[in-house]
């Protein structure tokens, strides 16, 4: 049951995660602890789950739930009372975070707004993802299922991944693909969503480099004139300086 000994280990976990959002929040830095308590909706969820794991792991009933249902009307983050929370996680604004039953997250993990750690089916036992330490997932990622994402690793916005990530792989697109960012593996939770790579793109010019191949084959086989070539034009410059300031 509650006591002294668990009050005080909140206590220090609470410290950890106002501690995690100066560190990683830029709009944080200069703003007092009570006021980051107050009016960070990640921290405040984060207290909430804390609160609502204790009475769950403690057998009340519909106490964590209850919650966790408030919590989530409050702060827009939905975390199942059941979910293992490692210490400094930092949710960044965090609206439609949802972290399921049985998902499992690490130490000093960042999630963005919109990142879903959900299951897949209706399958039983573990069916939500597990989030090794410092692993950073980007705005609206979608984690799906009994999947692992080891330490280091990080997933650009938007992706949806279905299978286990390597440790310090950087995973990007639908499905997710893992790959590697100018042969780097960064650490920490700073992430240059700009410059990712695009394997989807990739392939297409490659696909396209084949093509203009084969029609000049074709043009020199008949005798004909090749048709011109398709200008073939990038939609964002894939190096240079990342804007965002990392």
């Amino acid at each position: 049951m509650l006591g002294l000994a668990t009050l005080a280990r909140v206590a220090g976990e609470i410290r950890r995660d106002i501690a995690a959002a100066h560190a990683r929040d830029p709009a944080a830095r200069g703003v007092g602890p009570l006021e980051v308590l107050a009016t960070w909706p990640g921290v405040q969820a984060l207290l909430a789950h804390r609160v609502a794991h204790g009475l769950y792991d403690s057998g009340v009933p519909l106490a964590p739930r209850s919650i966790a249902m408030l919590s989530r009307a409050m702060t827009g983050i939905e975390i199942h009372p059941a979910a293992r929370i490692g210490r400094g996680l930092f949710i960044d604004h965090g609206t439609g975070v949802v972290i399921g039953e049985t998902a499992e997250v690490g130490h000093d993990v960042t999630l963005y707004q919109g990142v879903t750690l959900g299951g897949t089916g209706f399958a039983t036992g573990k069916r939500h993802p597990t989030v090794g330490d410092n692993v950073t997932i980007g705005s609206g990622a979608k984690i799906l299922g009994p999947v692992t994402l080891a330490h280091g690793a990080k997933v650009g916005a938007n992706s949806v991944v279905l299978h286990d990530v390597p440790a310090n792989a950087t995973v990007v697109g639908n499905p997710g693909h893992a790959v590697r960012v100018d042969g780097r593996r960064p650490e920490g939770p700073d992430a240059d969503w700009v410059h990712l790579p695009d394997p989807v793109a990739d392939a297409m010019k490659s696909l396209g480099q084949r093509v203009s191949a084969l029609e000049r084959a074709l043009a020199e086989a008949t005798g004909r004139e090749p048709e011109p070539a398709a200008d073939v034009r990038p939609l964002r410059p894939v190096t240079g300086r990342n804007p965002a300031g990392g």
